[in-house]
């Protein structure tokens, strides 16, 4: 893997988990490093209302501006919520946050360790030319057996939606492409053009329906990828030290 290239985050509530996502020389994206989440608020289920503690779910976009080297909680980066979807729904709420410091109030928690290297690579990813960064947050790994387990739980309609979005991304091996209407996501739509995100779909939004078989050994190595709970050294008042901070992963 270049060490610019292109890098995508996954986030699992239940597993407290965060993967990041590497681009390789052939253009897909593989599992680099698991690391494990320090700490969210909230439950499983999406942020609804400014206030409820809430770490949000859904699909996400980190862009340069959006980077906090200076953050009270060591390093940080906002997850862009609300983004188009959770506004067309009227939900409300700011600065939901991945940083260090291993406390949260509707963020995502990382040791400072674990966030150091985290945002090394995306600002890596930036310096590379990446113009942003998709950041997919789920409740639970989102398999049809872990849908299953929950059954009846109120976010169920949610929860399978984010899950056509996360086999989008386990089947193409690419970040897919990801827009609202009718105040819904749709993963990959058929239609480029801009959409109103609280008016209804055009018809023939929907790409062709994502495939419920995931290639068995990939969802396994998925399964199993290893967390990473080793140190490193990189802090945005030194930023050299990245170099020898990530070159152990690559």
């Amino acid at each position: 893997m270049d060490r610019a290239a292109p890098v995508l985050i996954r986030i699992y509530k239940e597993e407290s988990a965060l993967e990041v996502w590497k681009q390789d020389r052939t253009g897909k994206y593989a599992l680099l490093n698991a690391y494990p989440i320090c700490k969210f608020s909230g439950n499983l289920g999406p942020k609804l209302v400014h206030g409820d503690h809430q770490a949000p779910e859904g699909f996400y976009d980190i862009t340069p501006d959006r980077m906090n080297p200076n953050s009270s909680e060591y390093l940080a980066f906002n997850t862009g919520f609300p983004n188009a979807y959770d506004r067309s729904l009227g939900r409300t709420g700011s600065f939901l946050m991945v940083h260090g410091g291993c406390r949260s109030v509707g963020c995502y928690a990382m040791t400072d360790s674990a966030m150091e290297e985290i945002y090394g690579l995306v600002d890596e990813a930036f310096k590379g030319g990446q113009p942003k960064v998709q950041l997919q947050a789920f409740p639970f790994r989102m398999t049809a057996q872990n849908l299953a387990r929950h059954a009846g739980d109120p976010n169920m309609p949610f929860w399978e939606m984010l899950k056509a979005g996360s086999d989008a991304f386990l089947v193409t091996e690419q970040p897919p492409r990801v827009a609202v209407c009718d105040r819904r996501y749709v993963f990959n739509p058929v239609l480029g053009s801009d959409l109103d995100p609280s008016a209804p779909c055009p018809v023939g939004i929907d790409s062709p329906a994502v495939a419920e078989a995931i290639q068995p050994a990939r969802t396994a190595s998925v399964i199993a990828a290893p967390i990473n709970t080793g140190t490193v050294a990189y802090h945005a008042n030194d930023a050299q030290k990245i170099n020898a901070s990530l070159r152990g992963i690559y």
